[in-house]
């Protein structure tokens, strides 16, 4: 009989994360349901960057049959998923927050908001700053005699590794404070280590960006920026078992 009931809480929480995933694939459905007929427009505006940095005369093309139907419509999908990152979040908030404390709850609530936010300005300090940057400096760049035609699959495989790179390193604060706040780390240690992780903010940058000095230091000096911002604010962040221990005492 307790088997049973142990068994219990398990399947309900099964089960409650399989409605916030069903809800989450709906969201994504929906919203590409309403984009899917802009799939081509989607496309112009992110190949924009590079397309106003091409030699005059030059265009993109397609090497593969299918690309010009597939490539859109793949960009519309990623397109639709980053628009409904905030409802994502709030399903994934939705299934912990019960295993949250209060005061836990409290905490939780900026660091969503501010994630999002973060992610978002990533992909948008990608767009406007480093891609007219990058662009212009590789189309100059090419060799006497080449044609610069650059296929749009390829060119769109590029644009979300830069996007991704982009919205995930601007996540650095987030982190941060998390890492604080789980006492894995305190803010003191990090700026004893402030040196080695503006060395490797430099490396994760030559690793995530095109093979040029350039790009690399326009993702490395943000990295090191927001650890900057996420060491002054987890300040505000006590490490989560002095927190729990404190809320407990204060319910007693």
């Amino acid at each position: 009989m307790s088997s049973v009931e142990d068994s219990q809480p398990l399947i309900n929480h099964l089960i409650e994360l399989r409605n916030r995933l069903l809800k989450a694939i709906l969201c994504i459905l929906l919203v590409f349901c309403g984009l899917v007929f802009f799939a081509n427009d989607i496309y112009r505006l992110v190949a924009l960057p590079l397309i106003e940095q091409l030699p005059q005369g030059s265009s993109m093309i397609s090497t593969g049959v299918a690309a010009p139907f597939f490539t859109p419509l793949k960009l519309t999908g990623v397109v639709a998923i980053f628009l409904s990152v905030p409802y994502l979040l709030y399903q994934v908030w939705a299934f912990v927050a019960p295993a949250l404390y209060q005061h836990e709850k409290r905490l939780i609530y900026p660091l969503l908001f501010s994630s999002t936010l973060l992610f978002y300005a990533g992909v948008a300090f990608a767009y406007y700053v480093v891609f007219p940057l990058v662009f212009g400096f590789l189309t100059k760049t090419a060799p006497e005699g080449v044609a610069i035609a650059t296929d749009i699959s390829n060119y769109l495989d590029f644009v979300l590794t830069i996007f991704l790179a982009f919205g995930i390193c601007f996540e650095v604060p987030i982190a941060i404070i998390l890492l604080c706040w789980s006492g894995v780390v305190t803010a003191d240690d990090l700026r004893r280590k402030r040196p080695y992780i503006i060395v490797a903010a430099f490396v994760i940058g030559m690793f995530l960006t095109p093979p040029d000095v350039f790009s690399q230091t326009l993702l490395a000096i943000p990295m090191w920026l927001l650890f900057e911002v996420g060491l002054l604010v987890s300040r505000f962040y006590k490490p989560r078992d002095e927190d729990n221990a404190t809320a407990d005492a204060e319910s007693n």
